[in-house]
């Protein structure tokens, strides 16, 4: 039994549906951001962990990262590089969320929409689970990428 699941949790076909649901994921996570800019940055800073003046930079480059992440996911290009910047994005939000979980900070988690659901430590655990899952895809998709590792041929000893 545990060779199955093994071999599931190691499997790049999972790692090609975690791409797609993540970057689907991260996509919807963007456009709800270009939509509202001022209520993301305002979301932004309520977290108080940012420094004032690169609230609003972080406000207008954050969404593009996303949507470039996810859609360089759901199409393959540079899979590696983009799970490792997700599965970063990810720890920081966990990280981000438990600060304010801790403090009591009755905010709005900003994710997804402006009027959100209160963070709460379901959301830490959410963010590592998804980190996890972005960890799969670093370590094990090798399958219908554009980009690929490009490897030389060994050469041959004559003897």
């Amino acid at each position: 039994m545990w060779k199955y699941i093994t071999r599931f949790a190691t499997s790049e076909y999972l790692a090609l549906l975690l791409r797609v649901g993540i970057g689907v994921m991260f996509i919807v996570a963007a456009m709800s951001k270009f939509v509202y800019p001022a209520e993301f940055a305002e979301n932004l800073a309520s977290y108080r962990i940012v420094p004032y003046w690169a609230v609003n930079f972080i406000a207008v480059i954050m969404p593009w990262l996303e949507l470039i992440c996810g859609l360089f996911l759901i199409i393959g290009l540079m899979t590696r590089s983009v799970s490792a910047i997700l599965t970063v994005f990810l720890f920081g939000f966990s990280v981000f969320v438990a600060i304010n979980v801790v403090r009591g900070t009755p905010i709005n988690c900003g994710c997804f929409d402006s009027v959100g659901q209160a963070i709460t430590w379901k959301k830490v655990f959410m963010d590592l689970f998804l980190m996890i899952l972005t960890l799969q895809i670093f370590f094990y998709d090798r399958r219908f990428q554009i980009l690929r590792q490009r490897r030389l041929p060994k050469k041959q000893e004559k003897g």
